[in-house]
């Protein structure tokens, strides 16, 4: 849903991120940087409540995440190392995000429908956590599982806008229905991929095409 933001984000970046490789920034360091300070954000500032700047701050390095890629596309040093690092950190970054926001409801049990939002928090943070692995896990038995009605940045983007909407008078009860269809959609995700697998791996009768489509680089 974000693809075409994320392209524009790209050619935005280029500019500092050939600066950052002149003063001898590694893509590495950039990736594990942005991985700490949005882990610092979300264990913060969303639990005490200061979800709207928590939101943007976190927003905005979310929509960063590309500064990485940029760099080592620039600098010549993709590879499989990169890919693996920026996938397991932002594992790290998600489960903060969505860590956080289940501490906020925890720790102020006077919102509305407080119990509601944190088992729906909870469950994106288990259900979000599968959708990556099930994509690994099928390209490791030689299929590939990339599908899914929602991409990792629209599941953060939503539960963010709609947690930091709320310190400006969105009612939680919108918050409380935004993670519950992102908990939907993240479940409905598991699905599509497990029966797309199921599909590729299943006995071909001989002769048949092969129904497995071409390997892509892994993506949340």
């Amino acid at each position: 849903m974000l693809g075409g933001l994320r392209a524009t984000m790209q050619r935005l970046f280029a500019p500092p991120a050939r600066l950052l490789i002149r003063l001898g920034v590694s893509p590495d360091a950039v990736t594990i940087t942005g991985t700490v300070i949005v882990c610092a954000l979300a264990l913060t500032l969303l639990p005490t409540g200061n979800v709207l700047l928590g939101g943007v701050l976190i927003g905005l390095f979310a929509l960063a995440d590309s500064l990485d890629g940029v760099m080592a596309r620039l600098s010549g040093r993709t590879g499989p190392w990169g890919a693996f690092l920026d996938s397991t950190l932002d594992r790290l970054s998600d489960g903060a995000v969505f860590a956080g926001i289940t501490l906020w409801f925890v720790l102020h049990p006077d919102l509305p429908h407080a119990t509601w939002g944190i088992v729906a928090s909870l469950a994106c943070l288990v259900l979000g956590s599968v959708v990556p692995y099930a994509r690994a896990r099928a390209e490791s038995v030689g299929a590939t599982a990339a599908v899914g009605i929602a991409e990792r940045t629209d599941r953060l983007v939503v539960a963010l806008v709609a947690v930091a909407f709320t310190q400006v008078g969105l009612p939680i009860v919108v918050t409380e229905v935004a993670l519950s269809l992102l908990a939907v959609a993240s479940l409905v995700t598991v699905v599509q991929r497990i029966a797309t697998v199921r599909r590729q791996l299943a006995p071909t009768p001989a002769g048949a095409a092969d129904p497995r489509p071409d390997s892509t680089d892994p993506e949340a």
